[in-house]
């Protein structure tokens, strides 16, 4: 896929701004730090997790659980991603059950992404209440989902690519929208 003229939808400002913005949210929705875990997906998801569990131990002083999640093998195009995916670690060295969790992604957009997580999840227990967070919602929803914490709402066409760029993976900060040729 090629991709063409990119215009730019969060800076680096932006973006650190409405992750900080999507932390007080957490906070305010969950008073009970202890029963708190926020799970990234990997991989941007992963890195705004450690940015938004980073975050609440600034505001509260107090620490959340932190995992990291690879839906890897519950994609349901696992055979259109990749002939041989990359499986990574995923790291929840805790238990899930009975904690509200915070599922962390990028962008969301048909929500088949999160309906995969969401089956990765439960293999590890039964939490109380599962909640999602992410950066950019484009819309165009396959499934049901919805996200309960949003940096920025972007309505795009089918034929944009939202790409979320962090310092990470990507050596900066920023979200732009590119139109596939």
């Amino acid at each position: 896929m090629t991709l063409r003229g990119k215009s730019k939808l969060m800076t680096k400002e932006a973006l650190d701004k409405a992750v900080m913005r999507i932390s007080h949210e957490i906070l305010e929705k969950n008073k009970a730090i202890k029963d708190l875990a926020i799970i990234g997906i990997r991989n941007r998801g992963e890195y705004l997790a450690y940015r938004i569990a980073d975050n609440i131990k600034k505001i509260s002083g107090q620490e959340a659980s932190l995992g990291i999640l690879d839906i890897t093998l519950y994609r349901d195009d696992l055979t259109e991603v990749a002939e041989q995916p990359q499986v990574q670690e995923t790291r929840i060295d805790f238990d899930i059950s009975g904690k509200d969790i915070v599922l962390v992604d990028d962008v969301l957009y048909t929500g088949r992404t999160i309906r995969c997580a969401l089956d990765a999840l439960i293999d590890f227990g039964r939490p109380h209440r599962i909640q999602l967070a992410v950066l950019v919602d484009r819309g165009h929803r396959e499934l049901p989902i919805r996200a309960d914490f949003v940096g920025k709402n972007v309505p795009t066409s089918l034929k944009e690519v939202v790409e979320v760029r962090l310092n990470e993976s990507d050596g900066k900060d920023e979200v732009v929208i590119c139109e596939k040729e």
